[in-house]
């Protein structure tokens, strides 16, 4: 059994090492990548120039992202599609059904994609840990990339 100390150490490694991989603002973003949301609307990141765009990649098994999801919900509502978008990328290994289940049972208000071929988590840099978060400035650059759930505090001051 661990100690709590041992659990501490682990957390804290684990946060220092994720910061480390964290990309740089002069990274670039698959802006012009079309994406098919749940409803069919194939929209790409450059649609949302001018506003605050959260990218989030999640999963509906992922303990982590299941926490954020009604954070990330709250900020949609509060700020609105003028200022913010969210848009949530569901993980290839996720299962369809269980996307629009949740989808259908929380009324999500913000959009939803399905990566399918995990052709957007590669265009992303290859991400594989959910959640993970692209804060997406108004000119369409990296902000910050967020390994786990996001500085929610941070992301408002951004809005």
């Amino acid at each position: 059994m661990k100690t709590r100390l041992q659990v501490i150490i682990a957390c804290l490694l684990t946060t220092a090492i994720a910061s480390y991989f964290v990309l740089s603002s002069e990274d670039q973003l698959p802006a012009e990548h079309l994406m098919t949301t749940l409803d069919g609307q194939k929209i790409k990141l450059s649609d949302y120039k001018g506003k605050i765009v959260l990218v989030n990649f999640w999963a509906t098994s992922c303990t982590g992202c299941m926490q954020e999801m009604p954070e990330l919900k709250k900020l949609q509502l509060k700020y609105g599609e003028n200022r913010f978008q969210t848009i949530a990328v569901a993980m290839n290994y996720d299962n369809i059904e269980y996307i629009k289940n949740y989808n259908k049972k929380e009324n999500i208000p913000f959009k939803i994609v399905h990566d399918a071929d995990g052709e957007i988590a590669k265009k992303y840099g290859g991400v594989t840990l959910t959640p993970t978060n692209y804060l997406i400035g108004k000119d369409g650059k990296l902000v910050k990339k967020y390994i786990g759930i996001p500085d929610y505090a941070e992301i408002i001051s951004k809005i």
